[in-house]
């Protein structure tokens, strides 16, 4: 589950246009030329002049984040864009952006841009609004296979054709752990499947009394309750059966009760459905059901269990004066794969799809995807919590380890990434069944096949 949830390039004219743009990088007057001042603006734009001269045009840009703090650093990543090309971005967030969007393209009122936090969401509205959302621009599409893991064109496509650009990300397959606890008892970080069963067999055999377990986990989270135990079962669905198998699943190429998602379904239960592996401080198996995903991992700092498996947006979550890193009192390692030479990623993000046709648009498109926005956005995050999946990041303008961590894993050569399945599902079953199923999995002791049954009945005919 998510969280929050070109232009074709415009020649530059020698001219007073130019001049123009370059007055807007600097804020005033056009230095004169060969002036110091002019040397960097020039140099600060001249990634921005395929862009053209935006001056006078504006943008407007439709998001979920709606708080004026989490605004502040979209607003101010924009800013290069403004100075470089005259152009103005006019924001807007709004809580019910998932409901208010589809209803403002098809009266007529959609935003140049919006911010589409799953692949899932832009499918239907590509879809339900035949021509009401623009294929990218060439520039965007340059910048994205440039920059970018070829996987996340595909997820902002549909049909085969490309329409948004990635704009955020973030990494799944992280178990979180507490340094101090490893080092007292000799625990090392295991680097494959085996071992990290071998570690919390380890784990019970050391607590004989069974006060501590090597594993906590919740997946209660109101409505969207089940939706953690859906991202045990995509980890390990890329882990047994690999990215293609994966795929298959996720377009119902293959049934969702096909005997290799039960066995997936079955392996997450040699740990989620084991008593003496959970749930350290909270209780037994069916408290995972009733235990809030914000403070499932919490025992880790109490001593009470050693793991935690949850995404790198779990960093929030463990309160004032905790410290995240690895000589800190919380840290996380990649969940490990079946084989130590394999790096199966799964992650999820957000992605810029466009609703006007016109040049400023494309280009704003464009330069979301590009390496100066990403780079920018870092800058515009002082606090972290952000991660984008672009090559060009610079990884030292990330504040928090974890997003360091998570970028790293992002941009191994042997990594292979994919989105969270739910995500990518008919919501029906992505945001539907497959959440309450996974929760009868776990409160009611369904078994395995039957959930599998059930969610199978559920996908919706072609």
């Amino acid at each position: 589950m998510s969280q929050a949830r070109i232009a074709r390039g415009l020649v530059v004219a020698a001219s007073a246009t130019a001049l123009l743009t370059l007055a807007a990088c600097s804020g005033g007057t056009p230095a004169p030329s060969g002036s110091a001042s002019s040397a960097a603006t020039d140099e600060k734009c001249a990634a921005f002049k395929d862009y053209g001269d935006l001056t006078g045009k504006t943008v407007t840009i439709f998001t979920s984040i709606a708080s004026d703090s989490e605004a502040k650093p979209h607003i101010d990543s924009y800013k290069p864009f403004e100075e470089c090309t005259g152009a103005t971005i006019k924001y807007e967030g709004s809580r019910d952006f998932e409901a208010q969007l589809p209803v403002r393209i098809k009266a007529g009122n959609a935003p140049d841009v919006a911010y589409i936090p799953q692949p899932g969401l832009l499918q239907t509205l590509v879809r339900d609004n035949a021509g009401k959302v623009i294929e990218a621009g060439d520039l965007a599409v340059k910048n994205v296979e440039t920059y970018y893991d070829p996987a996340w064109k595909g997820y902002g496509s549909v049909d085969g054709k490309f329409y948004a650009v990635p704009v955020g990300a973030n990494v799944k397959s992280f178990v979180w752990y507490s340094p101090k606890m490893f080092a007292d008892k000799g625990y090392t970080i295991p680097t494959t499947w085996d071992e990290m069963i071998a570690l919390s067999d380890k784990i019970v055999a050391d607590n004989p009394s069974g006060d501590v377990k090597p594993w906590c986990a919740g997946i209660e989270s109101g409505g969207a309750t089940g939706w953690p135990a859906t991202d045990w079962i995509e980890d390990i669905m890329l882990r047994v059966n690999g990215p293609e198998v994966y795929d298959q699943w996720v377009d119902h190429s293959i049934a969702f009760n096909d005997p290799k998602v039960v066995a997936a379904i079955d392996k997450a239960g040699t740990i989620l459905r084991n008593d003496k592996y959970v749930n350290g401080g909270l209780g037994g198996v069916k408290t995972i059901a009733t235990t809030s995903f914000t403070e499932a991992g919490l025992p880790i700092l109490d001593g009470a269990c050693y793991m935690h498996r949850q995404a790198s947006f779990y960093q929030a979550n463990w309160g004032e004066g905790v410290k995240v890193g690895e000589d800190g009192d919380v840290w996380a390692f990649y969940l490990p794969s079946i084989n130590a030479d394999q790096k199966p990623v799964l992650g999820g993000g957000e992605f810029a799809a466009i609703f006007a046709d016109r040049p400023e648009v494309k280009a704003f498109q464009a330069y979301l995807a590009s390496p100066e926005w990403s780079n920018a956005k870092a800058d515009a995050t002082p606090n972290g919590g952000w991660l984008s999946a672009n090559k060009k990041l610079d990884i030292n303008k990330l504040v928090q380890p974890v997003d360091k961590l998570s970028y790293q894993i992002l941009s191994d050569p042997k990594a292979v990434f994919r989105f969270d399945g739910s995500d990518l599902m008919p919501s029906a079953v992505g945001a539907g069944s497959f959440w309450k199923q996974m929760t009868d999995w776990i409160a009611l002791g369904k078994s395995s096949q039957d959930v599998a049954d059930a969610i199978e009945k559920s996908w919706p005919a072609k």
